[in-house]
């Protein structure tokens, strides 16, 4: 009896110790998937209109950390929170409209891919020169989010938050998947430098090679940008034009959607024809390209006599050809439209967008959706219809690509047109629906990489701001501000050369998709052996 009274004693006495020991070792355990969604943040917190593009550096290394070692099922839900973390904030435009539903269950959607690499990078995390893997797997998550589901979503790459930075160079060498490539091995090259150096602290001993694969891993991306800068050029190679860019702004609140429709377009025929009035009194340069953005006019000019002529008269008044963003229907199908308006001919040519937004221009399992909610439905009650073919206008002698809104994000989309003989690049947009979100930002410094990624002068024509003209180096010369009615002119170069990134097209993504393969199968076979060997 007394020896089991001491033995109750003895326990009471050592839970009070044991309860705050365990409580902190639940908290140490919580330490890796806290840093992974701070991560994510910071990784978004790099992102324009912020120009702190080196923080994606810190971020991808922190990353790096909490991955390395781990196993696949802890690199699936680190990558995860690190998935939220970044895409959560970056893509909270997408509910200014429509609600949260549709954005939260986008971003869990999307992170989907980024756990999927966290997986991948935790296998590979023990092979030697491990960051060259993980960075490579990185774009190949970013391969297969560009694709799908509903054709892709390539938002959020790493390439487009890296307008303002050191690295926007290798754009032009291999395209979006190069310059996201080096900014991702760079970081992850960051942390090896640091685990190698507090390693060797600690055991006095380097291995020269980890050594040597970490130190490159920072060089090697730098270096290249350096190198890269060569292929950057504003110099004219076909002479120049005089571009004009209307941002017409849209009507803030009281109108009906039938109404406002007609009111845009009215807007932008009106700020066409006070350019005219200034062009006449000596005040600008007279164009020799004019471009309205997309849905500048949401009423079907050939379906409506007013819009026709309405258009017809401004492209008299201002005596050059107008790119104009219409809604067009034809055959029973609709089409997100940009018709080439001559002020003497009339409408000459058109390119249909090819690269249309799910559930924003088409709404996929449309019967589902409809089950579930019927207001969903109905705010796209006529999917559009996709173009089949580049849209490359000859306005005044200047070939002009056009890459409406959305499509800016798809590499292939823009190539296209340059490879089709665009000498200047067009990205007319509408992004009033979005109210002052970061979205037009975003957007804005993803065509600033496209100007360095092919060498071309770059006009960013908008409904309600921000308008913007960018020369083929990534530099903004002019812009607008956000829900005003104003106007853009300046002279630009028409270039023609194209550059490796041009030339190469897909070939860089496919090479770093096959060494994140690469990586991927040795690390796999490493295991399956490391295991049998235990066995044996």
């Amino acid at each position: 009896m007394t020896v089991t009274a001491t033995s109750v004693d003895a326990s009471d006495q050592l839970e009070p110790e044991a309860a705050p020991v365990s409580r902190l070792a639940r908290l140490v355990r919580l330490v890796p998937a806290a840093v992974a969604a701070l991560s994510g943040v910071l990784l978004y917190v790099s992102f324009p209109p912020r120009t702190l593009w080196w923080l994606a550096l810190p971020a991808f290394a922190c990353f790096g950390w909490v991955l390395r070692g781990r196993s696949w099922k802890a690199g699936l839900g680190l990558g995860y929170l690190f998935g939220l973390g970044f895409l959560l904030p970056l893509l909270v435009w997408t509910g200014v409209e429509v609600g949260p539903v549709p954005w939260i269950a986008l971003v869990v959607v999307e992170a989907i891919f980024v756990a999927l690499v966290g997986a991948g990078i935790t296998a590979v995390s023990k092979l030697p020169a491990w960051p060259v893997w993980a960075a490579a797997l990185w774009i190949a998550g970013e391969a297969v989010r560009a694709r799908v589901p509903f054709h892709g979503f390539p938002w959020g790459k790493i390439a487009f938050g890296q307008a303002d930075g050191v690295f926007l160079p290798l754009a032009a060498a291999g395209g979006t998947p190069v310059l996201g490539f080096g900014v991702v091995l760079c970081g992850f090259g960051l942390y090896e430098v640091v685990r190698l150096v507090l390693e060797g602290r600690r055991a006095r001993v380097v291995r020269r090679s980890a050594a040597a694969v970490a130190l490159l891993s920072v060089a090697v991306p730098v270096v290249g940008a350096v190198a890269a800068r060569s292929l950057v050029s504003d110099k004219a190679e076909d002479g120049t034009t005089t571009v004009a860019l209307i941002q017409g702004n849209v009507p803030r609140a009281g109108l009906e959607f039938n109404a406002q429709r007609r009111a845009v377009l009215d807007y932008h025929v009106k700020e066409t024809l006070r350019l005219a009035a200034k062009v006449k009194a000596g005040k600008v340069a007279k164009p020799d390209v004019v471009l309205w953005p997309e849905n500048s006019s949401d009423v079907d000019p050939f379906a409506d006599a007013q819009a026709y002529t309405d258009i017809d008269a401004a492209a008299k008044a201002i005596g050059a050809p107008i790119s104009v963003g219409g809604v067009v229907e034809r055959d029973g199908k609709l089409y997100n439209e940009q018709i080439l308006w001559d002020p003497v001919k009339g409408p000459t040519s058109a390119y249909d967008k090819r690269q249309i937004q799910p559930f924003g221009e088409y709404l996929p399992m449309r019967s589902l959706l409809g089950a579930i909610n019927k207001n969903w439905t109905s705010m796209v009650r006529q999917d559009f219809s996709r173009g089949t073919k580049p849209g490359v206008f000859t306005m005044n002698g200047a070939k002009i690509g056009l890459v409406t809104c959305y499509e800016a994000a798809f590499d292939w989309a823009v190539r296209s047109e340059v490879t089709d003989g665009a000498q200047l690049i067009s990205v007319p947009s509408n992004n009033a629906t979005f109210d002052r979100s970061e979205m037009t930002y975003q957007q804005l410094a993803m065509s600033r990489v496209r100007a360095v990624e092919h060498s071309r002068t770059v006009t960013v024509p908008v409904t309600s701001g921000v308008s913007a003209i960018i020369m083929p180096d990534g530099r903004i010369t002019q812009k607008t501000g956000m829900f005003v009615a104003d106007s853009l002119v300046q002279k630009v170069p028409l270039r023609s050369s194209e550059t490796p990134a041009t030339r190469l097209g897909i070939l860089p993504e496919i090479a770093l998709v096959l060494v994140a393969a690469g990586g991927l199968g040795w690390a796999i076979g490493a295991g399956v052996r490391r295991r049998r060997a235990g066995d044996v």
